[in-house]
């Protein structure tokens, strides 16, 4: 896994779009390049380098590693955002599409769990289709938010869309239907 630069942006971006509408929402260019500080990808350095180390991975169960995605090629990628001093969210999680079932997409957001750890982070959020992926990844569904007023109030002003979406404002609940609010305790 490596940070990502700003020159995988336009990468990142053909793998959010493979997925923008229906799965993740949808990001311009200009919001990746914005974000990119956020952002860590699995770029391949030779066949199945991106997931060798991917725990209880089993390489006699898994295809072939697809021959397109040669070497230097970003297969996946995925954001840390904190949101608050003991809260962050992986947003933007995409693997490009001939490399899933690699464990691509599960290598990158273990390594996001393991940054959230690292900057002291004590709870991680989700809002998610992929129930069940990120549930085999220690994320529970939740109902309430349990933020202090004070978080609250501060994170309504926030111009991010990510974070009102986490507070489930009412502007941006179109973004949000059937999607699930996940949340691991780290």
């Amino acid at each position: 896994m490596q940070r990502a630069k700003v020159s995988d942006v336009r990468r990142i971006k053909e793998l959010v779009d493979c997925f923008a509408g229906p799965v993740l929402l949808e990001k311009t260019l200009a919001n990746l390049f914005e974000d990119v500080t956020e952002f860590w990808v699995a770029r391949v350095t030779e066949p199945e380098s991106v997931v060798e180390q991917a725990p209880g991975r089993d390489p006699a169960a898994e295809r072939a590693w697809p021959a397109e995605l040669g070497p230097g090629t970003v297969a996946g990628c995925g954001a840390l955002h904190v949101l608050w001093e003991d809260l962050g969210e992986i947003r933007t999680v995409a693997t490009d599409p001939v490399a899933q079932g690699h464990g691509v997409g599960r290598a990158v957001c273990e390594h996001l769990i393991q940054q959230a750890r690292d900057l002291g982070l004590r709870r991680l959020f989700v809002l998610t289709f992929e129930v069940r992926f990120f549930g085999s990844l220690g994320f529970e569904p939740i109902g309430e938010l349990d933020l202090s007023a004070e978080a609250y109030a501060e994170l309504q002003s926030s111009y991010d869309a990510g974070v009102a979406e986490f507070l489930d404002l009412p502007f941006v609940k179109p973004n949000t239907l059937g999607n699930t609010r996940m949340i691991k305790w780290l």
